[in-house]
Parts: structure tokens; C-alpha cells; sequence
């Protein structure tokens, strides 16, 4: 076989579907695969947006089927998260369905949610003042001069870790200790 009808074969394989992958990788596939599905609504829709936009009882089956997909997946059973995988990616476009339909929009290019990491509340990053009239009602807003504002808080430690450390990825945050330097150390008995 050519190297080209190699590089054509593999650019086909499909490893969610491939019966020479192992079971545990094809699971993993299709839950990545599905994962992939709700970034795409997220950044479309916003950050858990959809979902509060659904009326009750289809939020109520939404939710009912991605604790079907956890149960699926927490099984490894493959036959199970396949059937639970597909259903939930029918059930993401079932709410965007829903929600173009009572007439709501997608997120503007303009505004981008996150929800907080211990909260789970969401956020929406605007670029300008005049950005905030395009937030969803309710949600807190921080425009990229207020962020400013927040990273030259955290002091000169937190851009010169960026430096030095192209593409480090900020992962907690904590308070600094202050040392009082004309005490010195604490003794240890």
C-alpha cells in the first residue's frame, strides 16, 4: 500500500466505531465525541444557557438523559453509552430546536459565558461597556478593562509566571503570606 492511500485509509478510521479499537478506547471516543456536541452548543448558546431556556418538562428530560449517559458510561458498557451518547446529542439539538423556536438567539460573537469553578455560576466577558446591552439578563458582566483590573491585582507574579511559562494555565489562586521579615520564621517547638 502507498504511503498516500495510507494516510487516505487512517484520515477514514473512525476510532469510536472501529471493531479493532478496544472497548474502553471506543467508550472514551464517543464520550469525547459527545463533549465536543456541548462545547459547540456552549459557545453558541452560552454557558448552560440552552438548557435554562428550555420549558420545564423538555429541561426535566434533558436532564433525565445525561444522567443516562453517566450511568451508561460509569457501566463501560459500550452497547449502552453508544445508544445513551446518540439519544443526548439528539437531545442537545432538541433544546436548540426548542429555543429557536420560542424565538430566543444565539450568544453575539461579542459576549463569552464561563461558569465560575467553585459556584458554577455563570459569568459573561464582554469587550466594551457598549458589549453589556447584549448579556442575558441577569447574568454578571466584566468588560476585558475590568479583567485588566483583576489580573494587575493579583500583582506582577501572575504575568511573569505568563512569561516565563508560555501557555501555563492558571488552575487556583490563593492568598499570599504575608512575612513579617523583622520577626523571622516561627520556631517549631
Amino acid at each position: 500500500m502507498t504511503r498516500a492511500a495510507m494516510r487516505r485509509r487512517d484520515a477514514n478510521f473512525d476510532l469510536a466505531t472501529s471493531a479493532s479499537a478496544p472497548g474502553e478506547v471506543r467508550i472514551r471516543a464517543m464520550v469525547e465525541g459527545l463533549a465536543e456536541v456541548a462545547n459547540a452548543m456552549e459557545r453558541r448558546w452560552g454557558a448552560g444557557r440552552l438548557r435554562r431556556l428550555a420549558p420545564d418538562p423538555l429541561r426535566l428530560r434533558f436532564d433525565e438523559q445525561q444522567a443516562r449517559v453517566d450511568a451508561a458510561t460509569a457501566s463501560g458498557e459500550e452497547q449502552f453509552v453508544r445508544i445513551q451518547t446518540e439519544a443526548m446529542r439528539r437531545a442537545w439539538e432538541t433544546l436548540e430546536r426548542a429555543a429557536i423556536e420560542a424565538g430566543a438567539t444565539p450568544l453575539s460573537a461579542d459576549v463569552w459565558e464561563t461558569a465560575l469553578p467553585k459556584t458554577g455560576e455563570v459569568v459573561a466577558l464582554v469587550r466594551t461597556d457598549a458589549d453589556m446591552a447584549q448579556v442575558a439578563s441577569g447574568c454578571p458582566a466584566f468588560t476585558l478593562a475590568e479583567v485588566a483590573l483583576l489580573i494587575e491585582k493579583l500583582g506582577p507574579e501572575a504575568l511573569e509566571t505568563k512569561r516565563v511559562f508560555p501557555g501555563a494555565v492558571v488552575t487556583d489562586m490563593r492568598p499570599s503570606e504575608t512575612f513579617d521579615w523583622s520577626k523571622g520564621d516561627d520556631m517549631p517547638f
